[in-house]
Parts: structure tokens; sequence; C-alpha cells
């Protein structure tokens, strides 16, 4: 078998300062050995280059694209307008509202234009690889006996708490 280095996954975020969340995303990713990439672009200030690498990204292989972002948070649906690929969002948290605004922008998408939202910052960053993973197990074996381990680790990590 051999093994796959083109990426699978897009690891998308607004700008540098999201790389504290998404770095999380980046982790977890590596922990399973997927093949992915991470890159900056923005729906405001890059918006040509934003449309052009998500209507690029099927072609190149990729599979699941992960967008995160914060305030208006419009990156996520902007990929997924220009890529029939799985879009998954991360809000970002913001100083304002807390992440509050990044969320309610990610899940109020109008039908037909979809991204599925998930947990603000690192968890939703954990979670976004976690659910890119699941996605590509389904047609990777080996993918998904690394899934079913990590599942069980988590189960034996809660077996073995003990109360005082």
């Amino acid at each position: 078998m051999s093994v796959e280095t083109r990426p699978l996954v897009a690891v998308i975020m607004g700008s540098k300062s999201d790389w504290e969340t998404m770095r999380h995303a980046d982790e977890t990713l590596t922990r399973f050995g997927v093949p992915h990439e991470c890159v900056v672009l923005s729906a405001h200030r890059t918006p040509v280059a934003t449309a052009e690498y998500a209507g690029a990204a099927q072609g190149r292989g990729l599979e699941v694209m992960i967008a995160a972002a914060g305030g208006a948070a419009h990156l996520p649906g902007v990929i997924s307008a220009y890529t029939l690929l799985p879009v998954l969002g991360v809000p970002i948290e913001s100083p304002a509202l807390k992440g509050l605004d990044s969320l309610l922008s990610m899940v109020q998408m109008p039908g037909g234009i979809p991204v599925g939202t998930l947990a603000i910052g690192k968890p939703g960053a954990i979670n976004a690889a976690l659910l890119a993973v699941a996605i590509l197990a389904n047609s990777r074996p080996e993918l998904r006996d690394k899934l079913r381990e990590f599942r069980e680790e988590q189960a034996r990590k809660v077996h073995a708490e003990r109360l005082p």
C-alpha cells in the first residue's frame, strides 16, 4: 500500500493570529498521519485568491476543507461557495463577543451552501480535525482503525479516573 503524501485536508484561517487556535487542528491531523496544508486566506482581503484556492482544491486532491474565522466569519461560507468538498467551520474567539459573533455567523448560512460548524476555539479546531479524519476514514480502513484506537484510548482514560 502506498502512503499518501499529497494534502487531503486544508486548514485555512483568515489571519496568522488564528494560528494559536488552528494549530490544534494541525496537531490533531498530524497525530493521525493525515497529510494536510495550512494556509492564510481572507474572504475580505484576498477574495480572488480565496475563490481560486477553493475552486482548485478538489482538482489538487484535497477532500476536506477546515476554515476558521472570527468576527463576521465569512471565510468558511466563501470557501463552501466555491467547492463541492465538505467545509468544516471553526469559529475563532473574538475579543468583543467571545466568539459568539463568529459562531452565529457560521451557523446561519443560507440553505444550499453548507458549512458544518464546530465549537468556538480550541475544542472546535480539534473536533474539526477529528471530523475530517472520520470523513476520510470512510474510504481508508487504516484511518478508521486509528480513529477507533483514539476513541478506545479516551474511554480507557475515563475508566482509569478515580475520585478522592
